[in-house]
């Protein structure tokens, strides 16, 4: 008789214990939906074409308009879901998620239009400008003249850790070269330019912030990384070589060798490459300090000469250990290496004879 009530109360705790962990887990499930704040303050939320509807609630939280990312993807499956309509929305911390789903379930505000900017690895400021243009109501020249405003570019100095006044060297020719990080973005047809650029600015920051610890233990600054890396970029055709063609500028530069990068020429005078070859003039012209095909300019250009992506970042910053000094591509982009110079031109005998040397 005292066994099987013992049994019972143990059913019955077991089933207490139970209805308690329900209980709990539901208390914190509609805790975490009340609002983050009493604030009445309205924020700008904007949803970017093509976001997922776990990055919205991600960056919800981020910017503390809810309490719980996760907790929000569980409100949403139980109410059927959502469907993401990018646009401007207005969210206010004092809501509750239920208020701020059926927000986002009606759709933002699109009368400003939304522009994407596809800015590709390895491209310049030249190319930055007239993609703004072409999708703005800015000029070119409203471009290069900010990039030229002394004012603002210590303003953006003092903002972000990566720039210096490295950047404001006269001898540069667009301040921010180098500086702005390859990605797409989504903006309104009537951003400012202003917000333009500090968007770009602000991914720049975020992807080099990965690498902040990297690049102070290191004996070259921010802009040296760029600069290099900025070359690399335009240099390698493959991504799986450029570690090594790091590695190969490094070697020159420890041993004060010139650098003599064809890509480095081609932007001191402002040509595309691929457009044509350069003639021997603008080879040996040394009046431009990005012009690192001039034997009496050695190490780095003055600055960036292109815009790198994270892969020639990090070739930058650890480069392949190596004897190479010299490199050359043929026709099909393959690239070859060599540790002398005799081997170097051997090379391209071999590739001129073959049909296979690279020439535009």
């Amino acid at each position: 008789m005292e066994k099987g009530f013992s049994i019972k109360r143990l059913i019955v705790i077991i089933i207490l214990l139970i209805l308690l962990v329900i209980f709990a887990m539901v208390g914190v499930f509609f805790y975490e939906l009340k609002p983050v704040s009493k604030s009445g303050e309205i924020k700008d939320f904007i949803v970017e074409s093509g976001s997922s509807v776990n990055s919205v609630f991600e960056s919800l939280e981020k910017e503390n308009l809810i309490k719980s990312a996760f907790f929000m993807k569980i409100y949403s499956k139980l109410s059927g879901g959502l469907t993401i309509q990018s646009g401007l929305f207005k969210i206010s911390p004092s809501m509750d998620v239920t208020e701020i789903f059926d927000i986002l379930n009606k759709g933002g505000d699109n009368a400003r239009g939304e522009v994407n900017l596809t800015f590709k690895e390895g491209d310049n400021v030249r190319d930055f400008a007239s993609l703004v243009s072409e999708n703005f109501d800015i000029s070119k020249e409203d471009v290069f003249n900010k990039l030229k405003d002394t004012e603002y570019l210590d303003s953006l100095i003092s903002k972000y850790w990566f720039l210096t006044d490295e950047i404001k060297n006269k001898d540069i020719y667009y301040s921010l070269e180098g500086y702005l990080f390859p990605n797409t973005y989504a903006f309104y047809k009537d951003s400012s330019l202003e917000e333009i650029i500090s968007k770009f600015l602000d991914e720049t920051e975020e992807e080099l912030n990965k690498y902040k610890a990297d690049i102070e233990k290191s004996k070259y600054s921010v802009h040296e990384v760029l600069t290099l890396a900025s070359i690399v970029e335009l240099e390698s055709y493959d991504t799986k070589d450029r570690k090594d063609i790091a590695g190969v500028f490094l070697n020159r530069l420890n041993d004060g060798m010139p650098l003599q990068s064809c890509v480095s020429t081609y932007y001191a005078f402002n040509i595309n490459m691929g457009d044509r070859d350069l003639n021997q003039s603008e080879i040996d012209d040394c009046s431009s300090k990005y012009n690192t095909r001039c034997t009496s300019l050695i190490g780095l250009p003055v600055g960036p000469i292109g815009n790198p992506g994270l892969t020639s970042i990090e070739a930058a910053i650890n480069p392949n250990k190596h004897n190479y000094y010299y490199f050359l591509s043929d026709k099909n982009l393959k690239t070859y290496f060599s540790e002398t110079y005799e081997e170097h031109e051997r090379k391209q005998e071999e590739l001129e004879d073959a049909g296979l040397w690279l020439q535009y």
